[in-house]
């Protein structure tokens, strides 16, 4: 039986804590966009490109290839809040990618074979605020230790 001992707990960080979480979302995320359902014309999902006209939860364009993005970045995200300096880097490095991915939303033609992920008006101000909240998170956080944020 294990025992419970205060000394060899790892205590999380709140940027730690934040990293597991957006991470755990992505993740989650990139699985819902496979359940036929949630994800509405499931029928119509594409390997990748803007003729995906499969939507999670009837309102963001996905693909095979978006749904992956979504959990390979889930799972960097969990990998990632193991450290400080990860956790950190995750949010801002990944806040940052998505607000390139916003910028490009906006400036592309969503009907032409650039639109490969695929993207729709919807998923460009998701990732505006994705974007933005990653970034907030990654540099506002403390990185002091709380003895309330422990972990077995």
């Amino acid at each position: 039986m294990a025992t419970f001992n205060p000394s060899t707990t790892r205590r999380w960080t709140p940027v730690q804590l934040a990293s597991a979480a957006v991470g755990a979302v992505f993740l989650l995320v990139g699985v819902l966009g496979f359940i036929p359902g949630i994800t509405t014309d499931y029928d119509m999902l594409e390997f990748a490109g803007h003729e995906s006209h499969a939507k999670l939860l009837g309102v963001f364009q996905v693909s095979v290839l978006h749904n992956l993005v979504h959990v390979v970045f889930g799972l960097a995200g969990l990998a990632a809040s193991r450290t400080i300096s990860a956790a950190r880097g995750f949010l801002i490095g990944g806040g940052v990618i998505y607000l390139i991915l916003w910028i490009f939303g906006l400036v592309i033609d969503k009907t032409d074979d650039i639109n490969f992920v695929p993207l729709n008006t919807a998923d460009d101000w998701l990732h505006f605020v994705l974007g933005v909240g990653m970034i907030a998170l990654g540099v506002l956080l403390p990185r002091l230790r709380t003895a309330n944020t422990t972990l077995r």
